[in-house]
């Protein structure tokens, strides 16, 4: 009898099933709590507050959320490669769930205010500090090597289109009834906690109890120093977006600039997720092969372009200053795609297993210091210069960034493609398919 050929495709494992599915719904659920968290505040903050003031709280909640990653970052990366990812993962989805549900009630009773908003947001970023990296180790370990990097291509692509997409399903469920956004989200984690109990064990780098904890925290931060081509795609993503932070923005170009509202809200927070699916759905028929290095390069630069040409609505004619807005959004979203799909699979690859949950975290901090803390120093940027002049400054800012790490960094111009320098250190255990 002839043996059938082995599996080719991540798809084919339950396990990545399982995970896919979960990964998605919590991205969701994320990037939608966000931008509610985001669009309530600034509505609070208004009722007592100038537009500079209110602005200046969405700083705030940004760097509510950033703080704790940023203090927790060493350690959540040591955890994720000693313990049980799927453990992790699983606890810090329960809490995320509760904190969603919580503000759903609270929004339900109309007790909700500034004080709560800040303190789940707090608590968000302390179960975000140590489910992502736990999250982003623990896809290699569900498939065979040969197949590794497009397992990872499949993830970079779930986590990307559910944080763009996350908004706009925030946005349009505050629109229909303001605890329902939470509710969404916590319905959407709840999910995610589902499908990460149904994977099975997995294979666990080998802790190394030879040096001290804080030592090994540290080797973290030297791989990455020492890898210049992870150290050129982490670094560009963070500096590129803290500048170019135009969807940080968004609840004032709604209320005070455009004129549209929630329900307008919903529709440019929907747009980026139009361009990133659209990119998406392209990679899955056209496989990013060649010169990716360079064409992430180009793509952080069409993402300045597109910011620079969003913050210039506010000088359009109202009639076509809406549309010409979503238009800029949805090209902002494909670049998006584009950027952080190629920096993902890069890291994720260039990574030895043993490394994963700590070179994740830091890419995670890098993530949130450019969203979260992009937030922040859009907020704040915004009150003082006010919010079209930081739109528009904040993009020029990011193709400035592009242009230099090209120079400083030609290991990522030069990079042709995803090819690690070694699959074979990947695990050679895996889960049988189903």
């Amino acid at each position: 009898m002839t043996a059938s050929p082995p599996p080719r495709h991540p798809l084919h494992f339950a396990n990545f099933r399982a995970y896919l599915v979960g990964r998605l719904c919590a991205v969701l659920a994320q990037y939608s709590m966000m931008i509610v968290l985001a669009w309530q505040a600034y509505n609070i903050a208004r009722e007592t507050m100038t537009t500079a003031g209110a602005s200046a709280q969405l700083g705030l909640i940004g760097l509510a959320q950033f703080l704790p990653l940023f203090f927790l970052t060493p350690i959540t990366g040591w955890v994720a490669d000693h313990y049980d990812r799927r453990v992790i993962t699983r606890l810090t989805l329960t809490l995320l769930t509760t904190a969603s549900a919580l503000l759903a009630f609270a929004t339900y009773e109309g007790w909700v205010s500034l004080p709560l908003i800040f303190g789940i947001a707090i608590i968000v970023g302390i179960a975000r500090a140590f489910n992502g990296p736990a999250y982003g180790a623990l896809a290699p370990n569900l498939v065979p090597p040969a197949i590794l990097p497009t397992a990872i291509a499949i993830s970079s692509v779930a986590w990307q289109t559910g944080s763009i997409i996350g908004p706009a399903l925030g946005g349009y469920a505050y629109a229909m009834t303001p605890w329902g956004a939470y509710a969404l989200a916590a319905a959407l984690y709840g999910v995610a906690l589902i499908g990460m109990l149904l994977i099975g064990p997995v294979p666990q780098p080998p802790r190394d109890t030879s040096r001290h904890p804080v030592r090994q925290m540290i080797d973290g931060f030297a791989y990455v120093k020492g890898n210049r081509l992870v150290l050129a795609t982490i670094t560009l993503d963070l500096f590129a977006v803290l500048l170019a932070g135009a969807t940080a923005l968004l609840p004032v170009y709604a209320r005070d600039i455009l004129h549209v509202g929630s329900a307008g809200l919903g529709h440019l927070a929907a747009a980026p997720g139009i361009g990133a699916a659209v990119t998406a759905l392209w990679f899955s028929f056209r496989p990013m092969k060649t010169e990716v290095g360079l064409k992430m390069l180009a793509s952080v630069i069409l993402f300045g372009l597109s910011t620079i040409a969003f913050g210039c609505t506010a000088f359009l004619p109202r009639d076509i200053a809406v549309e010409a807005g979503v238009a800029a959004l949805v090209v902002l979203g494909g670049a998006d795609m584009v950027s952080v799909f190629v920096r993902q699979s890069l890291v994720q690859l260039h990574t030895p297993d043993a490394m994963r949950g700590r070179v994740s975290s830091l890419s995670q901090l890098t993530i949130s210091a450019s969203n979260e803390l992009g937030e922040a120093e859009s907020g704040f940027l915004a009150a003082m210069v006010g919010p079209v002049a930081a739109v528009i400054g904040g993009g020029i800012g990011a193709i400035i960034i592009t242009i230099i790490w090209a120079r400083l960094f030609p290991e990522l111009r030069l990079a042709r493609s995803f090819d690690p320098p070694d699959i074979g250190r990947a695990e050679n255990s895996q889960e049988k398919p189903s």
